[in-house]
C-alpha cells in the first residue's frame, strides 16, 4: 500500500463518499478532516498530509497557501485539490472543472453556441462556468437572488437552451425543491444539477418528465475525484474507472422500492431481499402505524381513505429521501401521482405481480370493500407508470429474490 496520506478537508462533512471513491481509484490512505475556520491556518501549516481535497467553505481560503496554481485554479479563483510540493508549500488545482465537463460531455448535449443559465453564484458556479465556456456555451448568464439577472426577471431568458443548478436547492435532506420550473423555458435542450444526493433531484425529475437530456452531480463527484487521484498517486488512472465507480455508488445509494397489489408479497420479498443484500428493510405501512399510534383499519375508520393517503405521502416523503434501503410500500401508494417523485428520487421501483386469486384480504380495508379485480383494474396502469422493473411473484420466494437481483444488474 502507498504509505502517503490524503484526505478531504471541510468544516462539516457528515457522510462523505470520498473515502470509498478514492479507495476504488488508488491504494493510499484517505480520511475526512473536519476543521473549524479558526483552526484552518494551523492545520494547513502543520498537517503531515501529502495532499487533500477541499470542500465548503475553504475552496477560496486555501488559495494563499498555494505556492503554485494550475491554470484552471488561477482562472476560476478557487481550489479543491492540494498536492504537497517537494520544495514546500502546496500546488492547488480545481478538479471540479474536470468533473462538470465530464458530465456534460457524457450526456451528449452540445452546449456550443447555446444560451446557458447557471443558477447560483457560489464556488461551484465558478468551475461550472469555466467548463461551459471552454465547451463553447454562449452566452452564459449567472442567475442569483439579487443580481442583475435574478429569479424575478427570468422572463427575458425564456430562450435559454441549457439550464444548470449549482445551488444546494433539492439537496438531502431538503429534497423536492428546484430553482425554476423547466416548463417556463420552451427552448430548453439540456439540464444539469451539481447535487448528487438524491440522485434525481426535483430539477432532474422535471427534465425526465419532459423527456429532456439531463445529468446529476454523481458523475461530477466521481470524475473530479478521479482527476485528484491521478495527482495524488502520481500516475494516470484509466478513465473507464469513473463509470465503474458511478455504477457501484448508484447501486449502493439507491433504495429498492417494492410496489404492487395488497397481499402480493412485498413485505416477505422485501425482508428476504434486504437479507440477501445486507440492507435495512423498511415497511412503509409499519411506519405509518407507528406514527399514528393505531392500526391501518383504525386510521381508515377515523379519517377515511383521504386521511390515510395523506399520512402515507408524509411517510414516503421521509423514507424516499433516504438511501440504500429496501422499502415495501402499501398497495395504494400509486394512486397519488405525487408519491412517484418521492420514491423515484433515490429509488429503483420494482412492481411485484401476483395472481389475483392468491391475494389475501384480511386486515385490508380497501381489499374487503372492493374485489381484487376491481382494485387491479383501477391501479394497473399506475403500477406500470411507477415501475422501473416488473417481477413475477407467483413462485418460490427465493426465485422472486433471484429475479430481482438479476434485474438490478
Amino acid at each position: 500500500m502507498d504509505s502517503r496520506k490524503f484526505g478531504l478537508l471541510g468544516r462539516t462533512l457528515g457522510h462523505s463518499w470520498s473515502p470509498q471513491i478514492h479507495s476504488m481509484l488508488a491504494d493510499y490512505e484517505y480520511r475526512l478532516y473536519e476543521v473549524e475556520p479558526g483552526d484552518l491556518d494551523s492545520f494547513l501549516r502543520t498537517t503531515d498530509l501529502d495532499g487533500m481535497n477541499v470542500t465548503i467553505p475553504y475552496k477560496k481560503d486555501v488559495l494563499p497557501y498555494c505556492t503554485r496554481l494550475s491554470d484552471a485554479a488561477r482562472r476560476i479563483g478557487s481550489v479543491n485539490t492540494l498536492v504537497r510540493l517537494r520544495e514546500n508549500g502546496w500546488y492547488g488545482d480545481n478538479t471540479d472543472y474536470t468533473g462538470f465537463r465530464y458530465i456534460v460531455e457524457r450526456s451528449g448535449v452540445d452546449v456550443a453556441g447555446k444560451k446557458t443559465l447557471v443558477f447560483g453564484t457560489g464556488g461551484a458556479s465558478l468551475s461550472v462556468k469555466a467548463a461551459l465556456a471552454d465547451l463553447g456555451a454562449d452566452p452564459i448568464v449567472s442567475v442569483s437572488r439579487t443580481g442583475e439577472n435574478n429569479y424575478g426577471n427570468l422572463n427575458k431568458h425564456r430562450d435559454a437552451a441549457i439550464l444548470v443548478n449549482t445551488t444546494p436547492l433539492g439537496m438531502f435532506p431538503n429534497t423536492g425543491a428546484a430553482p425554476v420550473s423547466i416548463a417556463d423555458f420552451p427552448a430548453c435542450e439540456g439540464v444539469f444539477d451539481v447535487v448528487y444526493n438524491p440522485q434525481r433531484t426535483a430539477f432532474l425529475l422535471q427534465a425526465e418528465s419532459l423527456g429532456l437530456p439531463h445529468a446529476g452531480g454523481l458523475g461530477m463527484l466521481v470524475a473530479q475525484a478521479w482527476r485528484s487521484a491521478e495527482q495524488f498517486a502520481g500516475h494516470d488512472i484509466p478513465k473507464e474507472k469513473i463509470e465503474t465507480i458511478m455504477s457501484t455508488l448508484s447501486r449502493q445509494m439507491s433504495n429498492i422500492v417494492l410496489i404492487g397489489m395488497p397481499g402480493c408479497g412485498k413485505s416477505a420479498v422485501g425482508r428476504a431481499l434486504a437479507k440477501a443484500l445486507d440492507r435495512p428493510f423498511i415497511d412503509a405501512d409499519g411506519e405509518i402505524v407507528k406514527a399514528a399510534g393505531c392500526s391501518i383499519p383504525d386510521i381508515f375508520a377515523a379519517e377515511g381513505e383521504a386521511g390515510f393517503r395523506a399520512r402515507e405521502t408524509a411517510a414516503l416523503s421521509d423514507l424516499g429521501k433516504g438511501s440504500g434501503a429496501v422499502l415495501a410500500t402499501g398497495g395504494g401508494c400509486v394512486t397519488r401521482a405525487e408519491n412517484y417523485p418521492l420514491l423515484h428520487q433515490n429509488g429503483v421501483i420494482v412492481w411485484l405481480k401476483r395472481d389475483l386469486s392468491k391475494l389475501p384480504t384480511a386486515g385490508r380495508p380497501l381489499s374487503q370493500r372492493n374485489s381484487a379485480e376491481t382494485l387491479y383494474q383501477q391501479r394497473r396502469d399506475k403500477y406500470a407508470a411507477f415501475a422501473d422493473i416488473t417481477v413475477d411473484n407467483n413462485g418460490p420466494l427465493e426465485d422472486t429474490v433471484s429475479h430481482i437481483l438479476e434485474a438490478l444488474k
